[in-house]
């Protein structure tokens, strides 16, 4: 039959016995003497250390009555200075405000200071009841008054958006968020994404996944990482599908073969569109051409990118195009570029301007328009002006 109790009940309950145990001695023969009298006084302090109370429910409240946790253990064992219960095979509930928020179970455990803390060690795992994020560790702290339920060694967690690992972790329910610490590897579902960074933050009530540090962020197809980024800083929000890459961030693609580096990405994995609202410069990789601008966007699908701002294009072979804006067709290699157009190539050496251009930058094949003036660069051939 399973007993319940409160803590300050047994702290009552332990002086009571320990009275009982000296009356029984004082009742014996008193030729004993002293002697007998010190022995059961023994007795009453061994009775007072093996205090111990199977299949039992342990509970603590705050000042207003408000359940603080439930736990319920196969065994639990008291201190005789009453502030610490060693309790086995320990199931239960966390609450705030009168409210469970967390399950937890576990091999062993301690409950310290009257309830104050409560550690947990051996196949311990903790629901999150609102959200359903399961977390696995090998030894758990929860302090009440603090609102910090720890997590240490060997941390998994899983929830329907997002599976992850870290050394350590600790959840701060008031603020429904999650840190995690050292060796961080966290797999999104949807975008499919890995993140690999030393500390994370879990924002549960906006879904966002955040890298304040150094981290390294994988696009998954299947279990195959295909495009890759870095960068000092990330932020993935699962609702939107997006991942920011902020400071110094580099963003390796597969098809087309681009970097793109800044120190603002926005990258919509589903979409496949990339947004840069700060300076970006990007590099086809086969065909090195380089392109700099104030801002920037590119749809990765029909391979079309648009640069705005101080548009900087500089190819392999030298020549060199910069503008207001710039389109650019990757499959195609084609640039349009308008607004303030001045074009430059080495060989052989021509400058113009105008307020538009087309053509191809590795061919050294373009068309400057502008005005009056119409100008066509061939290669191996004279400037033919144009009326």
């Amino acid at each position: 039959m399973e007993m319940q109790y409160r803590i300050d009940w047994l702290r009552a309950l332990v002086p009571f016995l320990l009275v009982v145990a000296v009356a029984a001695g004082g009742c014996r023969q008193g030729n004993r003497g002293a002697e007998k009298l010190a022995e059961d006084s023994s007795a009453a302090q061994e009775l007072d250390t093996n205090l111990a109370f199977n299949n039992i429910t342990l509970e603590e409240a705050d000042e207003q009555g408000r359940v603080l946790w439930k736990v319920r253990a196969a065994q639990a064992i008291y201190t005789p200075d009453q502030q610490t219960a060693k309790v086995k095979s320990p199931t239960g509930q966390l609450y705030q405000d009168g409210k469970p928020i967390y399950r937890i179970q576990a091999r062993e455990g301690e409950i310290l200071k009257s309830g104050e803390r409560i550690l947990l060690r051996g196949e311990v795992v903790a629901t999150d009841t609102e959200s359903g994020a399961v977390l696995r560790a090998d030894r758990l702290e929860w302090q009440p008054k603090q609102d910090v339920l720890m997590l240490k060694g060997n941390l998994r967690g899983s929830h329907p958006k997002i599976k992850l690992s870290a050394e350590q972790g600790k959840l701060l329910n008031k603020q429904r968020r999650a840190e995690l610490t050292g060796k961080v590897n966290a797999v999104t579902e949807d975008p499919k994404l890995r993140l690999q960074t030393e500390h994370v933050i879990w924002d549960l009530k906006n879904e966002k996944v955040m890298a304040d540090r150094p981290v390294q962020v994988q696009r998954l197809q299947g279990d195959k990482a295909t495009d890759q980024a870095t960068a000092n800083q990330a932020e993935v929000d699962l609702v939107k599908k997006t991942a920011h890459l902020k400071q110094n961030a580099q963003l390796t693609i597969l098809e087309p073969p681009l970097q793109i580096s800044g120190n603002s990405l926005i990258w919509n994995v589903d979409q496949q569109t990339l947004v840069a609202d700060q300076p970006i410069t990007t590099v086809h990789r086969q065909q090195q051409i380089t392109i700099r601008s104030n801002r920037g966007r590119m749809e990765l699908k029909p391979q079309i990118a648009y640069f705005n701002g101080n548009v900087n294009a500089t190819a392999q072979n030298q020549s060199k195009l910069t503008a207001n804006d710039l389109t650019w067709k990757v499959d195609s290699q084609e640039v349009t570029a308008t607004g303030d157009v001045v074009y430059v190539q080495p060989d052989p050496p021509a400058t113009l301007r105008g307020a538009k251009a087309v053509g191809k930058l590795q061919n050294r094949t373009v068309v400057v328009s502008g005005g009056r003036v119409v100008t066509e660069i061939v290669p191996q051939q004279d400037l033919v002006p144009g009326g």
